[in-house]
C-alpha cells in the first residue's frame, strides 16, 4: 500500500482529471444532462442508473429509447400518463428489465411524485442529520418503491437495499449524482436534504479491483459491509466529500492502473 500522502495526492489527481464535463458524453451521467428542469434530471438520472449494467453504450442507448416512450418530457409523463399510454412500455428490455418492470417503475414513480414528495423526499425521509450513511435512506425507498398492491416480485430485483446485504452500486451512484456539490459540472448537486458526507461509495468492477490493490478494502465480497468499509477509509482524505473518489478509483480501473 502507498503511503498515506502518496495516496491521497495519486486520488485527488485523478479526482481531478476524471471530474470534468468530458467524462460525460460516454457515461449514463449524460442521460440526465439532456435535462434542465430538477424532477425531469432525478427521473431521468434514475432510470440510467437502473438501466446501468452491461456496456455503456449500449445502456445510453437503451435510456435513450426509454426517454423517447416518454416524449422526453420524464416528469410530465409520469404525472399525467393515462393508461393507453403506457403500451409502448410493453416491449422494452434492457438484459432482465422488461416491460413487467418498466410499467411498474411508471406506476411507482407516479406515486412518489403524488404521495412522497418525489423521489428527494422518498430518499431523504428516513435519514437524520446526524446519521454517518444514506443506509437507512436506501432502505426506506426500497419499502416506499414496492408499496403498491400490484408489485410484481420479479421486479424487487432492480432496487437493492442493504438490507439485502447488496453493495446498492446503481443507487450509490444515482445519489452520487443527485447529492454532490462542485463546479465541476459532472454531478448535479440539485438535493439538499442529504449530506455528500452520508454518501456511499459506488463499488462497481473497476472500483473494487483498484480499491483492493490500494489496500482501500479488505472484506472479500461486493456487498454492503464492502461499500461502508471503502467510503469509510476514503474519509479519511475527505470526510465531507468521500465519494468524489469515486472518479479516481473508476478512472484508474478504466485506465488499468496496477
Amino acid at each position: 500500500m502507498l503511503p498515506f500522502e502518496e495516496l491521497k495526492d495519486l486520488l485527488d489527481e485523478k479526482y481531478i482529471h476524471f471530474n470534468r464535463p468530458n467524462f460525460i458524453p460516454n457515461d449514463p451521467i449524460s442521460i440526465p444532462h439532456k435535462f434542465s428542469n430538477k424532477e425531469d434530471i432525478e427521473i431521468a438520472g434514475f432510470f440510467a442508473s437502473i438501466l446501468a449494467w452491461g456496456q455503456r453504450k449500449t445502456i445510453i442507448n437503451k435510456c435513450v429509447e426509454l426517454l423517447e416512450l416518454m416524449d422526453n418530457a420524464p416528469h410530465e409523463f409520469i404525472t399525467s400518463f393515462e393508461p393507453q399510454d403506457l403500451m409502448p412500455f410493453e416491449a422494452f428490455k434492457h438484459r432482465t428489465f422488461n416491460g413487467t418492470d418498466c410499467l411498474y417503475f411508471m406506476e411507482s414513480l407516479r406515486n412518489i411524485y403524488e404521495n412522497h414528495e418525489g423521489l428527494e423526499g422518498v430518499f431523504s425521509k428516513a435519514i437524520k442529520e446526524s446519521d454517518a450513511s444514506i443506509e437507512k435512506g436506501l432502505i426506506h425507498f426500497r419499502e416506499t418503491f414496492f408499496e403498491l398492491e400490484d408489485s410484481p416480485a420479479r421486479t424487487t430485483k432492480h432496487i437493492a437495499s442493504p438490507l439485502k446485504k447488496s453493495a446498492c452500486k446503481r443507487i450509490n451512484m444515482y445519489l452520487r449524482w443527485m447529492v454532490r456539490k462542485d463546479n465541476n459540472g459532472v454531478d448535479f448537486g440539485i438535493w439538499n436534504k442529504i449530506k455528500p458526507s452520508q454518501l456511499v461509495c459506488p463499488c462497481d468492477v473497476h472500483v473494487e479491483r483498484v480499491a483492493r490493490k490500494l489496500g482501500l478494502i479488505q472484506l472479500p465480497k461486493p456487498n454492503w459491509n464492502m461499500a461502508t468499509e471503502l467510503t469509510e477509509n476514503l474519509k479519511s482524505f475527505d470526510p465531507n466529500d468521500p465519494v468524489k473518489y469515486d472518479f479516481s478509483l473508476f478512472g484508474l480501473g478504466v485506465e488499468g492502473y496496477m
